[in-house]
């Protein structure tokens, strides 16, 4: 008990560089000192105290130094108290990394064996973006410039936003359009101008949004067309479990969880190999997809 309540008091960005500690150790197998000078930018010292802070103070038995290979390799008793040993905080890393890679020295090298796909920059301005988080921080109305494909030369709307949300492709927010008297997705690089806060508090907040609180199951399968050995590999692919997916969301956002698996709801590919994937609930789930 007295380790955990340790771990919660650890300072914000101590706890980063703990985290950066785990996750090389248990994937790369080797940490030196230059995998937190390269990616906090710290110095020499700084960072075998914190490594030697790291183990004294949180995980004696999570660390030797290997004199061989000049740096700390994971024990066989490693149990990981940052980060979950998942295959994702991994991969988060190299995400993370992949862009500064080409401007730090030692990063190249190391990193040099990915490639991230990047989404395209939709050119979200601050002077947007800043009232649309003090709006949604303090409950308040917002009157701004939006355009639509209805509207491509704009038209100014009363909103209340409550939760800026990324699908994978781009930011929205979510609010209540005072216009349709409903509660929408508004695309952050489709605001116009700078959009002015309206000092009241909006009676339309995020419990009032239906879409937003009910919560859903989105079920994926693999298409019943694909034979019995090729839906294991589909199984595996999408770690499902007694061959289904199931991914817990809300109602306002599962047209984007199923645009994030690649699913078109109203089309059914001619070949089960390029569809492999299917919604086995999906009657239950048209209400909250777009006519």
């Amino acid at each position: 008990m007295k380790r955990k309540q340790s771990i919660e008091s650890v300072r914000w960005d101590l706890a980063l560089r703990y985290r950066l500690i785990e996750t090389v150790a248990w994937w790369e197998g080797r940490l030196t000192t230059g995998h937190l000078i390269q990616s906090f930018g710290i110095s020499r010292q700084q960072a075998s105290k914190d490594i030697n802070t790291y183990i004294s103070e949180h995980a004696p038995k999570n660390l030797t130094y290997d004199k061989h290979l000049k740096g700390y390799v994971p024990s066989k008793q490693f149990k990981p108290l940052f980060i979950d040993d998942s295959a994702s905080a991994y991969l988060h890393l190299l995400n993370q990394n992949h862009d500064r890679a080409p401007h730090i020295e030692g990063l190249a090298l190391a990193y040099a064996h990915t490639e991230v796909l990047r989404v395209p920059d939709r050119s979200v301005k601050p002077e947007v973006l800043r009232p649309i988080l003090r709006a949604c921080r303090e409950g308040l109305r917002l009157e701004c410039e939006y355009v639509s494909f209805t509207t491509p030369d704009g038209e100014a709307r009363l909103i209340a936003p409550h939760t800026l949300v990324f699908t994978g492709m781009r930011w929205h927010v979510r609010a209540y359009c005072e216009k349709n008297r409903d509660y929408r997705d508004f695309v952050l690089s489709r605001f116009r101008g700078t959009p002015e806060l309206i000092d009241d508090v909006s009676a339309n907040t995020r419990e009032q949004d239906g879409g937003w609180n009910s919560l859903v199951k989105v079920i994926i399968e693999p298409d019943s067309r694909l034979k019995p050995d090729q839906k294991v590999i589909i199984e595996n692919d999408f770690g499902m479990l007694n061959g289904q997916l199931v991914i817990d969301t809300r109602g306002a956002l599962v047209q984007y969880v199923l645009q994030r698996y690649q699913i078109d709801p109203t089309k059914v590919h001619a070949k089960a190999t390029a569809q492999q994937i299917v919604v086995a609930n999906l009657d239950e789930l048209r209400s909250w997809l777009y006519q």
